[in-house]
């Protein structure tokens, strides 16, 4: 029978493929050559027969003709009558034995765990490659307890695979869309990878709910809308709110601010505040006392909403820009004078 593939990865002849990628895994993180500095030699030969076996039973073709024949029918040391309708060539006519070429152990290791460097991306720490292929050094004891607790005993990978860094897109919107809410739909294509590997590009509405109140620098996430791509987690798609400038209001937190212009007559004898909401109410306040350059009006409630307290406003700030006049006549001076200093 020559070498039992099933006794070097411990595992039953009726293994099924989940048992021999659990098997693999954990034999192959035990007696990678990088891992067994102080017995390189055994750890190499070791690591290469467990590449062999995974590599044949994880095969249909390779596990029948190996379940048949053994390793000599593999490796073609059987005679050609007793391979049956397994062949690999013909040397003239008649059919000959199957032919079987061991696999790259590291090859095997690297695709097991969907990267060229197992551990995405840390591997060229400029040291000279071991036997195995790899960076000498670039599996530490540290390193392997962290994977193996990070993905679990019975989980499909070692190491959770790299994940693209968010793209992030600017969600344009006025001070009405923030005061109000609103609805916006978001276009978008992007690459997908169906089951063979193929890639298409497809087309996506996103929909983005606008609650009232958000503020510039709110971040919307799509979780993985980002290109598709083997081996790589798609990225986060985040939408990043921006305010435009609006000509009549400002913002401040959860506040708004107006500024209104008024003569020097307005600010000593009176004036009332009409001003349009932003959800496009009229507002009238009337102010009767007298509005000095650093006079402010505050009208509770009257600002933006509160996200985290819907039935709550901030308050709406009304400052006011006085104009004086720009020359005063003789005349105009004493009338002024003399009203300024009467009892």
């Amino acid at each position: 029978m020559g070498i039992d593939y099933y006794k070097i990865l411990n595992v039953d002849r009726s293994a099924k493929d989940d048992d021999l990628k659990k098997a693999y895994r954990k034999l192959a993180m035990k007696w990678h050559p990088d891992k067994n500095p102080n017995n390189k030699k055994d750890a190499e030969a070791n690591f290469k027969q467990i590449s062999e076996a995974y590599d044949v039973l994880s095969d249909p073709q390779k596990r029948q003709v190996y379940d048949q024949f053994g390793e000599e029918g593999l490796k073609g040391q059987v005679p050609p009558q007793s391979a049956g309708g397994f062949s690999g060539g013909s040397d003239g006519g008649g059919p000959t034995m199957y032919r079987f070429n061991p696999r790259n152990a590291d090859d095997i290791f690297s695709e097991f765990f969907g990267f060229t460097s197992p551990f995405g991306g840390i591997g060229d720490m400029g040291g000279r490659a071991g036997a195995s292929g790899f960076p000498r050094g670039m599996f530490s004891d540290d390193l392997f307890s962290s994977f193996r607790s990070g993905a679990g005993e019975g989980s499909g990978n070692v190491h959770a695979p790299r994940k693209s860094a968010p793209i992030e897109k600017t969600l344009h919107c006025n001070l009405e869309d923030l005061y109000k809410g609103t609805t916006k739909k978001m276009k978008i294509s992007r690459d997908v990878t169906d089951s063979s590997g193929r890639s298409t590009t497809v087309e996506e509405i996103l929909t983005i709910e606008v609650k009232p109140g958000w503020k510039k620098g709110t971040k919307i996430t799509f979780p993985e809308k980002g290109n598709e791509q083997r081996g790589i987690i798609p990225a986060d798609l985040v939408f990043i709110i921006d305010e435009k400038p609006h000509s009549v209001f400002k913002r401040d937190g959860n506040d708004l601010v107006v500024t209104q212009k008024i003569s020097l007559v307005e600010a000593l004898t009176g004036y009332t505040i009409q001003l349009t909401t932003l959800d496009g109410r009229n507002l009238t306040v009337a102010i009767n006392s007298i509005i000095s350059p650093s006079y402010e009006e505050v009208i509770k409630g009257e600002g933006m909403p509160i996200p985290k307290e819907p039935s709550k406003r901030g308050n709406l700030r009304v400052k006011f820009n006085i104009k004086f006049p720009s020359r005063l006549t003789s005349e105009h001076k004493i009338g002024i004078k003399r009203l300024l200093t009467s009892p």
